[in-house]
């Protein structure tokens, strides 16, 4: 595809925890918007973010921020009352997709089939165990895998989790407990509405953890995943109902646990990523690739996305309600 040249503002950086991530993003999305002959102003997102931005005066903002605050509606918000047009969900979309237990909410009761688990304080793990182990420890509101923990019967977190034993519980005063899911990962991006395909992610050692996302050689990316067509059906269904409950825009990637041994049965969603990260080593670009679409055209049809969505696209009629989307 092809777009009328643009000043277009990157946002990328910030200060969460996935730092490095988002400046690999934003600075591949750079790069390719300014190969098309597009005026790109990079910003390495500060507390000035809104004047620098205001200052710029860009056509279109992409958002190439991971984590808070620019993945949980805060930034979008920001750039809604600015009258900015921008990449990716809105500020509703962004809120509830960034928390594990909200995404839940607006989900489950619509037939997609998460983990079931509870919120648990840090300071109850030191006295017992929220749930039968193996299960899985995650922050509420934090994305690639940071804070993940994966407790075992026989792992070294002792029994009860020593307070004194590095993990998620010595930052985060609340996380989320889980059932941990035995099989595979899988994972299916959706971009304009259409759901890609199954990437199958087999990590060397270990689980799928941040090392493992963004450090190359650590995991084996099997895309298209070998698994049964029903599985790769379901996985694009869930994953393009998902986006459409939840009123993402631009594109998004769905990760799911996959318990071979129970058909489709054993296939759930974990999260719903509505920034999914655009690094060499990304899944989304990976599997545009594999679908006949470059870097170069993913990144412009994102940016034709947030153009044709206006200034504020917000949009929450679809958030929750009806199973609305089933492709």
């Amino acid at each position: 595809m092809s777009l009328a040249k643009l000043h277009i503002a990157v946002l990328m950086g910030g200060w969460s925890s996935e730092r490095p991530v988002s400046l690999m993003s934003g600075n591949g999305v750079a790069d390719a918007l300014e190969e098309r002959g597009h005026r790109v102003t990079r910003i390495d997102m500060d507390r000035n973010v809104a004047a620098r931005l205001a200052e710029a005066k860009p056509d279109v903002v992409f958002n190439a921020l991971h984590g808070t605050p620019g993945e949980d509606g805060t930034v979008q918000g920001m750039m809604d009352l600015m009258g900015l047009k921008y990449t990716h969900s809105g500020l509703a979309t962004s809120v509830i997709a960034i928390d594990k237990e909200l995404t839940k909410h607006a989900l489950v009761p619509h037939g997609i089939p998460m983990p079931g688990g509870r919120i648990v304080a840090s300071e109850e793990l030191y006295q017992r165990d929220p749930l039968a182990r193996p299960y899985v420890l995650k922050p509420v509101n934090e994305g690639s895998s940071v804070g993940v923990a994966i407790v075992t019967e026989g792992g070294n977190y002792g029994n009860p989790i020593g307070r004194d034993v590095a993990g998620p519980w010595q930052k985060f005063e609340h996380l989320l407990a889980e059932p941990f899911i035995r099989g595979k990962e899988l994972t299916t991006a959706v971009i304009a509405d259409r759901a890609l395909m199954v990437t199958e992610l087999k990590p060397k050692t270990g689980f799928y953890d941040f090392d493992a996302k963004y450090t190359e050689g650590l995991t084996d990316h099997i895309c298209p995943a070998e698994i049964p067509d029903e599985i790769t059906e379901a996985c694009k269904d869930i994953a393009l109902r998902a986006h459409r409950l939840l009123g993402c825009k631009g594109t998004s990637r769905s990760d799911f646990r996959w318990d071979d041994e129970q058909g489709v049965a054993g296939l759930f969603l974990l999260e719903v990523n509505t920034q999914p990260g655009m690094t060499p080593l990304s899944l989304v670009p990976e599997q545009a690739r594999h679908c006949g679409m470059s870097y170069g055209d993913l990144v412009e049809a994102i940016v034709a996305d947030a153009l044709a969505n206006g200034a504020s696209h917000e949009d929450t009629s679809g958030i929750g309600e009806g199973a609305g989307g089933a492709p």
